[in-house]
């Protein structure tokens, strides 16, 4: 059974057999095959599985959809051996009982010219990688490592709002107690 294998670092050698006529390759979890890559757009491609033919359609991605370095818009087939990129993320399509990589045969036909991009609702970003936890923990890029935690900002706003209140208070507790002492005590 054919099956893509991730060949990019970080995620090398996770697989995924075509077992079904549709596979659907993407960023997020509603895929058939999700690859959590900020490079690879949220609905990237298609596999589909017509007769012996392993057919890539891309859906539109942001990045772009590779067959051997040639991009690709609509449908390509893709052969054994052969490596397709979804942005930054590159998979090779191995056979039934394949594990070294296959020679690529001739193409009958060439793979047709790329037709211009559209715009999609999907406007996946490529974001540079955040903090790892070696950076964060030596203090890198403006992390305050020292143990102190949380600091409480000084606001003067704060301050005058606070006295104001107090003062607002006073008052009211004063004419409270006046108002108390004049009611109690017996009028001549």
């Amino acid at each position: 059974m054919a099956k893509l294998v991730i060949l990019s670092q970080g995620m090398a050698g996770r697989s995924h057999e075509l077992k079904v006529d549709k596979t659907t390759i993407g960023r997020v979890d509603d895929n058939t095959f999700p690859i959590a890559e900020s490079s690879v757009s949220s609905h990237h491609c298609e596999i589909l599985l017509r007769g012996a033919d392993v057919v890539v359609h891309d859906l539109n991605s942001t990045n772009g959809t590779f067959i051997n370095g040639n991009q690709i818009t609509g449908e390509a087939v893709l052969k054994p051996g052969q490596v397709l990129k979804l942005g930054q993320i590159e998979l090779k399509l191995e056979g039934e009982g394949e594990g070294a990589p296959a020679t690529e045969a001739p193409s009958a036909s060439p793979a047709p010219a790329p037709a211009p991009t559209k715009q999609s609702a999907d406007n996946t970003t490529v974001l540079k990688r955040g903090v790892n936890l070696t950076e964060f923990e030596q203090g890198a890029k403006g992390f305050d490592t020292s143990g102190k935690g949380f600091t409480k900002k000084d606001n003067k706003a704060n301050k005058i709002f606070m006295i104001g209140a107090i003062v607002v208070g006073v008052i009211i507790l004063g004419i409270v107690l006046f108002a108390l002492m004049s009611a109690s005590s017996p009028s001549k």
